[in-house]
């Protein structure tokens, strides 16, 4: 499975569309970017596509009045996440706008879930 790795560019532009908020944390996963709360994922970075989690309702809303595309590798998308539309993966035409208006309302929705537990430390197999 090819995982396509964000430009310097991409991952600029997704910083400046997520939230500046100190509950927010953007940090690297597999040469892209991840933005959470709670230690929930609410918008990704997957090569230049952009991916949100959003409530059922405004999934729906979404993915019925634009172009959505799949988020995450073509032969296995993440599940509950949806690729904002790949003409607003570049700057311009108030895309911007509207992409942060979306990221804004994942980041909503999942800072209302239950914060995510740590992992447990994996035991150690006696020798």
């Amino acid at each position: 499975m090819e995982m396509p790795k964000a430009t310097d560019g991409d991952k600029e532009r997704f910083r400046s569309l997520v939230p500046d908020r100190p509950d927010v944390v953007i940090k690297p996963m597999f040469g892209n970017l991840g933005a959470f709360v709670n230690g929930n994922m609410f918008a990704g970075l997957f090569g230049p596509t952009i991916g949100i989690k959003l409530s059922p309702g405004d999934r729906q809303e979404l993915e019925s009045a634009e172009r959505t595309v799949p988020f995450g590798p073509a032969e296995r998308p993440m599940g509950g996440y949806t690729g904002l539309p790949e003409m607003w993966n570049e700057e311009g035409d108030g895309d911007d706008a509207r992409a942060k208006a979306w990221i804004h309302k994942a980041f909503e929705y999942v800072a209302g879930l239950p914060p995510k537990e740590p992992k447990a430390p994996k035991a150690r197999a006696a020798k």
